[in-house]
């Protein structure tokens, strides 16, 4: 099942921190899409529940060095 994660991450906000945080995510097995707004940090994941848990994107996200708000 295809869900979407909303996440709000303050670092996401220039170019080579997006393209590192769009990198880590889409080489999450089971993430199918990441797409970050530059305006504000906003992160829309898609993601297969069956491969992987929004828990599991979080974490990972955290232990790279993002902050979640």
């Amino acid at each position: 099942m295809t869900e979407e994660l909303t996440l709000y991450i303050k670092e996401a906000v220039d170019r080579s921190s997006i393209q590192n945080l769009e990198s880590l995510l889409l080489k999450l097995n089971g993430v199918e899409r990441a797409l970050v707004d530059t305006q504000d940090g906003e992160v829309k994941i898609t993601y297969d529940t069956n491969r992987i848990s929004s828990t599991d994107v979080e974490e990972t996200i955290r232990q790279n060095g993002f902050y979640l708000s």
